[in-house]
């Protein structure tokens, strides 16, 4: 089951990092995905081109955040998230539920990937950009189990 939250603003680096170390807390979450425009190359200097440390590993934030798809266990799971983004997100936001995330390969990724997509792991499926340059794709970041 996939939920997304979509906060009333983008999100600056300080609240995208913040609300994911928060969500990150929750066992019931299965996968985070952050989505919104792309910001400009390191090179321009941007305030929120910057990098995070979710879960104690760093990341290059990329996009300036405007969704946040997430991959959950359970429907009790959305009161847990709802809790966080009231803390975390005072300006309001919208918890919609359906399905977000891809699960299966398609064709599209055939195309980008060629011979490459069965070397991609089943866990990546849904969370890349295809426009993106292959070193700026996904970053992983493992539960603990």
């Amino acid at each position: 089951m996939d939920i997304e939250i979509f906060p009333h603003r983008l999100l600056g680096a300080d609240t995208t990092e913040k609300l994911l170390n928060n969500l990150e807390e929750i066992d019931s979450i299965k996968r985070m995905v952050i989505h919104g425009q792309r910001l400009p190359p390191a090179s321009a200097k941007h305030p929120d081109r910057r990098t995070i440390v979710v879960k104690g590993e760093e990341i290059d934030l990329q996009v300036k955040t405007g969704r946040i798809l997430l991959e959950i266990e359970s429907e009790e799971t959305i009161e847990n998230v709802k809790k966080v983004c009231e803390e975390v997100l005072p300006f309001g936001f919208n918890v919609h539920i359906g399905t977000f995330i891809r699960y299966q390969k398609t064709v599209t990724d055939e195309i980008k990937y060629g011979d490459d997509l069965d070397n991609i792991p089943a866990e990546m499926v849904g969370l890349t950009d295809q426009n993106a340059p292959l070193s700026e794709r996904a970053s992983i970041i493992k539960k603990n189990q």
